[in-house]
């Protein structure tokens, strides 16, 4: 039988091209977290995490403590008794989602290398659909996100993503600005992070519908997901659920009450594939459709999250963007921007891709 015979935990810190602004905070860098497990007959499994304080409770010092715990837990067993491992993950710290997500994207890794498969045929895809990513643009003045949005829109991007959640006032001058840049039929999607009380998110919906809207992502706080049908209800906007759908309870929350139109998935927020895989079913239970999303992933996490959408037609807006807006890339294989939005995927086994290790060699590590 293959044991797990140790555990690295390695902090990756890679710094934004400019800081990114949402309605939570500034982002200035990417402060991941890497896991790679290695098995006794060869194989080494890799996953990747981004935790922001601000949306899960967790930060890279966090992840990196809290891994000794899990890594531990696991070190001496089978790897590839994949559902008990994720099991004894799960019951083994509360929450945590972000750093549970690394370990479950290591373990998916092992097990689809040690299948020969790629990780979407691993779990019964097929790369047989063009990804498309849209780009997006942070909180900022009119004429910062005007022209952002004119940049990415003649760069090829098949959409755009806006950062809202501050006033009424402003979010439309926003909006109203990159409208008047892009022209009339240029997707736009918008996302509030939680930014809006009920009556604010409400009026600035309807102000908005005049500039043709895709969808709005968690206009209201997540806590007060319970107003989310009565914001949904005088939306001409479609409304997606985000920081509010953490795991599969949270789909089936949401579901029931008709809080929303999409889910977004997150894996660093979703605790990795296993939920993922749960929250879609349940999204395609409720004749919900779903975005992968990402917070500040390298290209790495996103190839997973690409051989996640491949296996996952349910999903239909693809917001991986993440590494587009890093100034450096560790990664060695994996996803391949090929412009205009478009990704393309390698066909090696598990996920696909590597980190440079010379670019690690100046990180903080730790081996179970």
């Amino acid at each position: 039988m293959p044991i797990i015979t140790k555990v690295e935990v390695i902090k990756l810190n890679i710094p934004y091209k400019e800081p990114f602004v949402i309605s939570l905070g500034v982002i200035p860098s990417a402060t991941n977290v890497l896991v790679r497990i290695h098995s006794s007959d060869g194989f080494v499994g890799t996953g990747e995490c981004a935790p922001f304080v601000f949306i899960v409770g967790e930060t890279q010092e966090t992840v990196f403590e809290l891994s000794k715990q899990l890594a531990g837990l696991l070190k001496g067993k089978d790897p590839y008794e994949l559902n008990e491992r994720l099991a004894e993950i799960d019951k083994a710290v509360y929450a945590n989602y972000t750093m549970k997500s690394a370990f479950d994207m290591a373990l998916y890794d092992l097990a689809a290398k040690r299948a020969g498969l790629p990780l979407y045929q691993y779990l019964g895809g097929s790369n047989n659909r063009d990804i498309y990513t849209d780009m997006t643009i942070s909180i900022g003045a009119p004429e910062k996100v005007a022209a952002d949005a004119l940049r990415f829109q003649e760069e090829g991007f098949p959409a755009i993503k806006v950062k809202l959640g501050t006033t009424t006032k402003d979010d439309v001058a926003r909006v109203r600005a990159i409208r008047e840049a892009v022209g009339d039929h240029y997707p736009i999607r918008i996302d509030a992070n939680q930014g809006w009380d009920v009556i604010t998110a409400i009026k600035t919906l309807q102000e908005l519908n005049q500039y043709n809207i895709e969808h709005c992502e968690e206009p209201i706080a997540s806590w007060n997901y319970m107003e989310m049908p009565k914001v949904r209800q005088n939306s001409p906007i479609p409304i997606m659920a985000d920081e509010s759908v953490f795991t599969h309870h949270d789909a089936m929350k949401l579901a029931k009450i008709g809080a929303c139109d999409y889910f977004n998935i997150k894996f660093s927020k979703s605790g990795g594939i296993n939920t993922a895989i749960k929250i879609n079913a349940i999204a395609e239970a409720a004749g919900i459709k779903c975005q992968v999303g990402c917070m500040s992933e390298s290209r790495y996490a996103l190839t997973a999250l690409m051989h996640f959408v491949l296996a996952s037609p349910n999903v239909v807006h693809y917001d991986i963007d993440s590494s587009l807006m890093l100034a450096e890339d560790p990664v060695v294989g994996g996803i391949n921007y090929e412009g205009k939005g478009l990704w393309t995927i390698s066909e090696e086994p598990g996920i696909g891709a590597e980190f440079d290790e010379d670019y690690l060699r100046g990180s903080e590590w730790m081996v179970v």
